[in-house]
């Protein structure tokens, strides 16, 4: 569906990405379709094994892909493509992984962790322009200049998620894939990084493919949300009105599983359990199908009738 009046930076159609042999393959994850607009947070929630960072990984051209199409400004960057755009999306997509410390060189000095994408993608330019480069890029991210004369095993998880996040912003990207920032931090931490963030994509006008499995840090930071199970997108909506109405019985049980801050509320509430094996696709075989305007849902003809009866519900209810 597309929005009026604002931009399509990046579309997915039909993905699927495949591993293993021609004999033995295994499907990790099939007909895949979502649009990111210029300027938003895109989430992908589900949980391990699902599919999420396979995703992000294609994207940036790290997993090659079996059938589909990924389309970036225009243009396809999946597949065999030139070595300018592979110059050029290289530059400008980047990615801010899960672990921190994994992530980052220990044999290398921050200085050079920071500026390695400029080393491979500008080498000409000049040692002094690059620190000032690097020295700004760990500004815009909170830390001081001197930390670049530093190795990362003398920082705190947070400080190497903010290194990382560093190395990504000095190439000056239009499109970040964060792949569970903050899974691997405090939770106390968690809140700095989020704000980070979001203090970054309004400063510099980035777009982000936000991944994670906990809906309610979805909730804080994206403004549309794809549910993945099993390789597939089940459902994909604004994210208040995934909130309001989840469809899908796969998006129920996740919303079911978010920790509640009353004692009482949590002792009481009742958690749903998804079982694909109940649902009788034999013949009525579910379909990637619009509800409502902007809320897309994975289900059968069956199905999509108990769909429009709860939005009718909610609706009657909220009026």
């Amino acid at each position: 569906m597309q929005h009026e009046g604002r931009e399509l930076l990046l579309q997915v159609k039909d993905l699927e990405v495949r591993f293993g042999t021609k004999r033995h393959p295994f499907i990790a994850v099939q007909h895949v379709n979502f649009d990111i607009y210029k300027g938003e947070t895109f989430g992908l929630v589900g949980e391990s094994g699902s599919g999420k960072t396979t995703i992000g990984r294609a994207i940036i051209r790290i997993n090659p892909t079996s059938a589909g199409d990924i389309i970036f400004k225009g243009e396809k960057i999946n597949g065999p493509i030139s070595k300018e755009l592979d110059r050029r999306v290289t530059q400008q997509i980047q990615m801010i992984f899960q672990d921190p410390m994994a992530s980052l060189n220990e044999r290398a000095k921050v200085d050079y962790i920071v500026s390695e994408g400029l080393i491979n993608v500008a080498k000409d330019m000049p040692r002094p322009q690059r620190e000032k480069s690097v020295a700004q890029a760990l500004a815009d991210v909170g830390l001081l200049p001197e930390f670049a004369s530093r190795f990362p095993h003398e920082f705190s998880g947070g400080q190497r998620q903010r290194i990382g996040i560093a190395r990504s912003l000095i190439m000056e990207p239009e499109f970040i894939i964060a792949d569970e920032p903050i899974s691997a931090l405090d939770v106390s931490i968690r809140a700095q990084v989020l704000n980070l963030l979001s203090h970054l994509q309004r400063k510099k006008g980035l777009t982000y493919l936000f991944i994670a499995h906990d809906l309610s840090v979805m909730r804080f930071i994206c403004d549309r949300i794809a549910v993945i199970h099993k390789g597939q997108i089940v459902e994909m909506s604004e994210t208040e009105k995934l909130f309001a109405n989840p469809l899908h019985p796969y998006t129920q049980a996740l919303l079911s599983a978010i920790p509640l801050p009353d004692p009482l509320l949590e002792r009481n509430k009742k958690l749903i359990i998804y079982d694909p094996a109940c649902h009788d696709y034999a013949v009525d075989k579910p379909r990637w199908q619009e509800i409502e305007p902007g809320h897309f849902v994975l289900a059968n003809e069956q199905e999509m009738e108990g769909h429009r009866e709860q939005l009718a519900t909610s609706c009657r209810i909220s009026s």
